[in-house]
């Protein structure tokens, strides 16, 4: 059975422990036999409202008894970041549980004056005026953080707006990302695993694949979704692809019931999908231009993005342009590259966009070569044979392919 198979078990509150007010049928029998067989158990929630204090009590009530160490919640979390990182002074959106956690960690909320960090959180009341003081904050230079990133939640009359509507508008008018504390964020499993020993067989039950099955597996956690039958991303190496689906929490505890390990895919999980573009640049002594990427240091073919309203064709010209001042003629395609392995990006900023890339075969047709320093170090030609080392891994394929002599294609 699949109680058998773990030792620690982090469990979603609600829609898996309970419903609002009400303990889910099986979820009370579940955790009391979890217990027995020795297991650990900790509750994880993306709410930032309460206190991990107001949670043990609700659990409690509900006949499961939750001592406080056992609930991770966002609220909780994000006052342990902010500690962790040296932030006293924070500018805050969220409810009286959120700013309580905030102070037992000594942190002064909404003080006045400058701080060091905007907190969004969950807040019904949140005014206008306060989503301007945010961005006005970051712009000074103050940390974005979000309790965690849920746009919405299902309420009585519909869907009701949730703190990530409030961090989307937040991030809009600042143009800055924030740090997310919640799930599908590493913060809450970190708070939640810092008791356990490494390498201890651990698995996540939720019921949302972009939050708690996608987070777990981010932390190369088993993942099991609480759900009627749905396996909505059938492709192995998609992050939200569940381990297991299971209907209720006392299928734990099935004969034969197992769980497929979760296997690290090679690259990390995507934000985006983004176009791009490349090429392979051929002087009239049939030297190649390499570009030297100031952010990994390494050569690389000339590659960018595709912006809206351009043409490929466009882009790839645009870009060689920008980044080392020579005009081209756009001659064939060479390939259309996504393998997510060397197509997934992670940026400074966090972001990280899996690109699907068109390579050209070009020629230079003017200009003067240069590099535009901001992006690029160094531009230079060279020998076939004689390229230098520090290449990013999948641009070889790409000259070879070009050099491999594919029949001409209609660039537009």
């Amino acid at each position: 059975m699949i109680a058998d198979q773990y030792e620690v078990f982090l469990f979603d509150l609600d829609g898996v422990i309970y419903l609002g007010e009400r303990a889910l049928p099986g979820s009370r029998a579940c955790i009391g036999r979890l217990r027995e067989l020795g297991k650990k158990v900790y509750f994880l929630t993306n709410d930032p409202r309460p206190t991990r204090q107001e949670l043990s009590d609700r659990l409690t009530a509900m006949g499961i008894p939750a001592a406080r160490e056992e609930i991770v919640a966002a609220g909780w979390a994000t006052a342990g970041y902010l500690a962790e990182n040296g932030i006293s002074r924070a500018f805050v959106i969220g409810t009286e549980g959120l700013f309580s956690e905030l102070r037992s960690q000594g942190i002064a909320i909404n003080a006045g004056g400058d701080c060091q960090a905007v907190v969004i959180g969950y807040d019904e009341g949140a005014t206008f005026g306060q989503l301007q003081q945010a961005v006005s904050y970051i712009d000074r230079g103050a940390r974005f953080i979000a309790t965690n990133a849920d746009p919405s939640f299902p309420g009585p009359d519909g869907r009701r707006a949730a703190t990530g509507a409030v961090v989307a508008a937040v991030r809009a008018a600042s143009g800055k990302s924030p740090i997310v504390i919640g799930k599908p964020g590493p913060q809450l499993f970190r708070a939640a695993m810092r008791g356990v020993a490494p390498g201890t067989p651990t698995v996540m039950i939720g019921d949302t694949p972009e939050t708690d099955i996608l987070g777990a597996h981010r932390q190369g956690m088993d993942a099991i979704l609480v759900a009627k039958g749905r396996r909505p991303f059938p492709l192995k190496r998609d992050y939200r692809r569940p381990d297991a689906v299971i209907p209720d929490l006392a299928a734990l505890f099935a004969p034969r019931r197992s769980v497929r390990r979760w296997r690290q895919p090679a690259f990390p999980w995507p934000d985006s999908i983004r176009a791009g573009v490349a090429a392979v640049l051929l002087n009239g002594q049939n030297e190649v231009l390499l570009v030297k990427r100031n952010d990994n240091g390494l050569w690389s073919l000339p590659s960018g993005h595709v912006e809206i309203g351009e043409t490929v064709a466009e882009a790839i010209r645009r870009e060689l342009r920008e980044e080392t001042g020579l005009t081209v003629d756009v001659q064939r395609l060479i390939g259309v590259y996504s393998d997510p392995v060397s197509q997934v990006f992670a940026y400074p900023s966090g972001d990280v966009a899996h690109f699907i890339t068109l390579c050209f075969l070009c020629r230079a047709a003017g200009g003067e070569l240069r590099a535009d320093r901001k992006e690029i170090g160094q531009a230079a030609f060279f020998a076939l044979d004689r390229l230098p080392a520090g290449i990013m891994n999948m641009h070889p394929r790409w000259l070879a392919d070009a050099l491999a002599g594919q029949a001409a294609a209609y660039i537009r």
